[in-house]
């Protein structure tokens, strides 16, 4: 490789090229701080742009270049607005892609030209990144060259606000001490590195501490530095906000406070009375040490209940409640800003009703309080709070839970539904977007479309067209068969929430399941183009592409693991030794190729983790610590739960940990076939936990460094995987071209003749939203063609029933209607509805939906079509 890249959470390399890094402390100018980041990005072409600063525009942040002479000119309010005038340039006219999964930065010479200078003002105030998750899934094990490249990252997208929480542990050690307590209390507190985050949020202490000795200084410089560089950068950090969860050592220092245990999961900790008066006298100080260490930007976060309950469901209990962790702030800080994730209104709704909810947040002044909107990439909860009744927030998706390596996003959300979001006034004050995301996934354009509509106008983005124009600059070169797969792409993964998690992560049971086969088709399909464009040599030279290719294979390889398990599964039943030991075989030989795949590359190796998580200790016993924890966060976690919600498809991981528990498990099923004595259940569980805990306590060693040739063992793979998926409603329709009236983002015309009988893959209209009261699809045979029956599948399942026509054409001008079905009521099923007519000639086939039973949506899984 030429230009090492960031790993998303476990760096052995560098995100940009290696380019000796800049000295630009907070006191540099805006231009020479954007200067120094052009640098670190591009090298020595950095000199090829020059920075100037420009006035806001009406308190807004904006950016503009243009070209002059064989240089361009970026101008901007701050140096983050430069970055993003910089990094606009990259993506749209110089075809060039920075992100944290490779980049392709290869500008073309000269640099093409930007007569009519281009301006943009960021309409989102806020623009947010970053959850605690984040600090224990993807960043707990970080120095200070990681953190470089991804603030590097953030101000090329704008990020503004990043939660910025690294070094806290030095603040409750100084808050500690000048509390008298002793320093086996505080290592009761403070959590092991992935757990620390945790902590902060109230969920937990001590579990995987002790920290190394020098963890909290070294950590306490870390953040500093990370504090200095965004500052520069023209960024506002979040830091912490006093929440009330203290040390257990409070409880036996202040025996007369009012504390109250509260449960997480396996944990219980105490929270303060915001009531009591310690809570104001603690909060003063941790403010106080906090802005020692760090300094202030204003803007505080603090989770009291992200996913606990409060003591009292009173109104007026929660009124005074939200008053005093606000004025633990605003006491100390009279311009803070207390920035609150809106999850427990949707994590806890039962308890958080409207009057509780109104209660909680009307105790804060208005411009004093940021919500985030965590989950609208699936289920936001600003229209069930009235817009979080009247405070400024942010439209937020999560993406990634756990960091678990997985291939989708709402991508269509965010092109669709947050610029309609702009014009409705129910929205309240939404000033801000960004991501609240759990890890660093592996999903890069998800998190480039987003930060991008910060500095868009209203209108929606047509997604087609912007993932065909993601995948030049991700290649550096356009590509036909590149831009085909990710349009598949666009309509498999990146429509809707990602639901692709896969068996072989589970734990190992008889029980089968695993994703659409219309999905999996759909993803081969993808996978066969974009390995095709690899057939363009500069194409396939790209690490961007090498890292693309081998994770939609690894997606759709784990895809194929369920079907193999259900041979499994039947065999098990039939009670077929033969067939079982066979169907196992190859059960676990696709796990095997599996890792093989993921060892080509960096991004995917576990011995990555591991190693960046053995640095921080100073000897043996901290290294094997610190290893602990890496082993232990990605499997049980806590003693046995929450179990695998962290996992990871990487190499090593996968031969090392699932392989093996899966291997055992279908050994002793195996066994069980042979003897006719069944399996004891409950006593394999057993032992599998009891060998699960021992492996967070093992030091064997993984590979850090890639080993194979990517595309070579992509190709030899996708002969055996990618076939194996046969469509199960193969007929004259199947691919040929189609149109519609309408269609709902992620459900495409092409979905209802794609061959697959799956309510997974369905075309869908709504005529509720479109106004049109007869929605049609059409199919183009191509030529006149003999049809003497059409099936019409409906979305099935339920009671519900369609109403229909068919309707079939040779010029696509004039149509005869061959199958009447408006007064219908036989229920939708999987085998259809049968149309038989004459045979005749056909080229265009016509099915226009006017009745659905259960509901205004019209949806067509598959329209099949026959000679008789």
């Amino acid at each position: 490789m030429t230009a090492r890249m960031l790993i998303g959470g476990l760096l052995c390399v560098s995100l940009f090229a290696a380019v000796a890094p800049a000295a630009d402390a907070p006191s540099a100018s805006p231009e020479k701080a954007a200067s120094a980041l052009a640098r670190r990005v591009l090298g020595d072409k950095a000199a090829l742009f020059a920075f100037e600063t420009i006035p806001a525009d009406a308190g807004r942040d904006v950016f503009e270049f243009h070209s002059a002479g064989d240089k361009v000119t970026i101008r901007g309010n701050s140096a983050l607005s430069m970055c993003v005038a910089l990094n606009w340039y990259l993506k749209h006219h110089a075809h060039c892609d920075v992100s944290w999964y490779g980049s392709q930065v290869n500008l073309p010479d000269p640099l093409p030209k930007v007569d009519k200078p281009v301006r943009r003002v960021a309409w989102a105030r806020y623009r947010y990144f970053l959850n605690y998750c984040c600090f224990g899934y993807s960043l707990p094990f970080w120095d200070w060259p990681q953190w470089e490249r991804l603030v590097d990252w953030m101000a090329l997208n704008g990020i503004n606000v990043p939660l910025s929480v690294t070094g806290q542990e030095a603040v409750w050690q100084a808050v500690c001490r000048r509390l008298g307590l002793s320093d086996k209390q505080l290592g009761d507190f403070l959590a092991g590195p992935p757990y620390l985050s945790f902590g902060w949020m109230g969920c937990l202490d001590g579990w995987g501490g002790p920290l190394p000795a020098r963890w909290n200084e070294r950590h306490a410089e870390l953040g500093q530095k990370i504090l200095d560089r965004q500052r520069s950068l023209g960024m506002t950090p979040i830091l912490q906000g006093f929440t009330g969860h203290v040390p257990p050592g409070v409880a036996e220092k202040f025996p007369q406070a009012k504390l109250h245990k509260i449960a997480w999961i396996e944990w219980k900790t105490y929270l303060l009375d915001p009531l009591d008066p310690l809570f104001a006298r603690l909060a003063a100080m941790f403010m106080e040490e906090q802005s020692r260490l760090f300094g202030s930007d204003h803007l505080y976060a603090s989770d009291t209940f992200i996913e606990m309950t409060p003591p009292s469901g009173d109104t007026k209990y929660l009124d005074r409640l939200g008053r005093a962790i606000y004025d633990g702030m605003v006491k100390s800080d009279p311009k803070a800003i207390w920035v609150l994730q809106g999850w427990l209104f949707f994590n806890n709704a039962r308890y958080w009703t409207a009057p509780r909810g109104k209660a909680f947040l009307d105790a804060v002044p208005d411009d004093h309080m940021l919500v985030l909107d965590l989950f609208c990439d699936a289920t936001p909860v600003w229209n069930k709070t009235e817009a979080f009744w009247g405070k400024p927030w942010a439209w937020c998706f999560i993406q990634s839970f756990g960091r678990t390596v997985q291939l989708g996003g709402s991508m269509n959300r965010i092109a669709r539904d947050l610029p309609a979001l702009r014009g409705n006034k129910s929205a309240g004050r939404l000033e801000g977007l960004g991501f609240v995301n759990e890890g660093l996934d592996y999903n890069p354009p998800v998190y480039d479309l987003m930060f991008e509509m910060a500095w868009r106008d209203a209108q929606p983005v047509d997604l087609g067209e912007w993932l065909a124009g993601y995948a030049r600059r991700r290649y550096g070169r356009d590509n036909a068969d590149a831009r085909a797969a990710w349009g598949v792409l666009h309509s498999a993964v990146y429509g809707g929430p990602s639901t692709t998690r896969s068996i072989v992560t589970r734990l190992p049971s008889m029980n089968s399941g695993g994703v659409s086969p219309g999905l999996d088709a759909r993803l081969a399909r993808a996978w066969q183009l974009l390995e095709r464009a690899g057939d363009d040599s500069a194409v396939a030279a790209q690490e961007t592409y090498r890292y693309d290719l081998v994770n939609l294979a690894r997606q759709v390889i784990a895809n194929r693991s369920p079907a193999l398990h259900r041979d499994i599964a039947a065999a098990f039943r039939e009670k077929d030794l033969a067939a079982f030991e066979a169907a196992s075989k190859r059960f676990l030989d696709l796990l095997a190729d599996l890792d093989e795949l993921l060892a080509t590359r960096e991004e995917f190796l576990l011995g990555c983790w591991l190693e960046d998580a053995k640095r921080w200790g100073d000897n043996d016993a901290e290294r094997a610590k610190m290893e602990w924890n890496a082993r232990r966060v990605l499997t049980l976690w806590g003693a046995r739960s929450p179990r695998d919600y962290a996992r990871k498809e990487w190499a090593g991981m996968i031969r090392d940990f699932y392989a093996h528990r899966w291997a055992w498990y279908l050994g002793e099923q195996a066994q069980a076939l042979k003897t006719g004595k069944p399996l004891d259940e409950k006593d394999f569980a057993r032992r599998l936990l009891e060998w699960e805990t021992k492996w967070s306590d093992r030091h064997e060693s993984f590979a850090t460094r890639p080993a194979g040739d990517s595309l070579a063992l992509a190709r030899r793979l996708r002969e055996k995987y990618a076939q194996a998926g046969k469509p199960n409603a193969v007929s004259l329709t199947t691919n040929k071209p189609v149109t519609c009236s309408h269609s709902l983002p992620p459900h495409p015309a092409d979905l209802a003749n794609d061959g697959w009988i799956d309510t997974e893959s369905f075309w869908a209209t709504d005529v509720a939203q479109t106004g049109q009261e007869k929605p049609w699809w059409q199919v183009d045979l191509g030529q006149p063609t003999t049809v003497g029956r059409v099936v019409v599948v409906g979305y099935f399942g339920d009671k519900r029933h369609y109403g229909f026509t068919v309707e079939t054409s040779t010029d696509a001008r004039t149509w005869e209607t061959v199958a009447d079905r408006r007064d219908n009521k036989e229920p939708a099923t999987a085998e259809g509805y049968v149309c038989r007519f004459a045979p005749r000639a056909v080229r265009y086939i016509r099915v226009t939906q006017t009745l659905n039973s259960a509901n205004t949506g019209r949806h067509l899984v598959e329209v099949m079509a026959f000679e008789k």
